[in-house]
């Protein structure tokens, strides 16, 4: 059935999303179309939303949430990301521009106030959009992959700015009371 199968007969989106349950054969039908298309020539990113992801135990790469070259497979870069990285690195732009300009107390409590889980929520949203919107990245490469955490959690990510834009109006109406 599948022997004539060919990915060049098939009109691919720039961006492909590979979501589902977990233990659905996300990760590894993500992984054999991306390798499927940089064989082809395509340039390709191969990003996992999982924070259990394994994209390093299959391509035997120490990976980062920036991407990548699997040395092995020429066009294909390889990502993951990780909530904690991205949080780390959001405090990071958020604090630097007021180190050794405001006291040290005061950075230490806008640290604590970015120590939530909320701060990783929005760091991994911020990461995620960051791949779909950045034209260079766009530019760069002929597919993005995103191989997703399970359902449940990429659900949830995908409606942050919808929670926190309620959130942020409902607190606002609020005050204003």
């Amino acid at each position: 059935m599948f022997k004539d199968f060919n990915l060049k007969d098939i009109n691919l989106t720039k961006y492909l999303f590979f979501t589902g349950k977990g233990g659905v054969g996300k990760t590894s039908t993500a992984c054999a179309i991306a390798v499927a298309l940089a064989d082809e020539g395509k340039r390709i990113m191969l990003i996992s939303t999982d924070p259990a992801s394994n994209l390093q135990d299959v391509f035997e790469t120490e990976l980062n949430n920036k991407g990548v070259p699997i040395d092995e497979i020429p066009n294909l870069v390889v990502a993951n990301f990780d909530p904690e990285d991205a949080a780390a690195e959001y405090k990071e732009s958020v604090l630097s521009p007021y180190r050794g300009k405001l006291p040290e107390v005061v950075l230490k409590n806008m640290e604590e106030q970015l120590s939530g889980s909320c701060t990783v929520e929005i760091a991994a949203f911020n990461e995620f959009s960051g791949f779909i919107t950045d034209e260079k990245t766009a530019e760069e490469y002929d597919h993005i992959i995103f191989d997703t955490a399970p359902t449940g959690h990429t659900l949830r990510m995908l409606q942050l700015p919808s929670a926190w834009t309620n959130f942020i109006s409902e607190s606002t109406h609020a005050h204003h009371v």
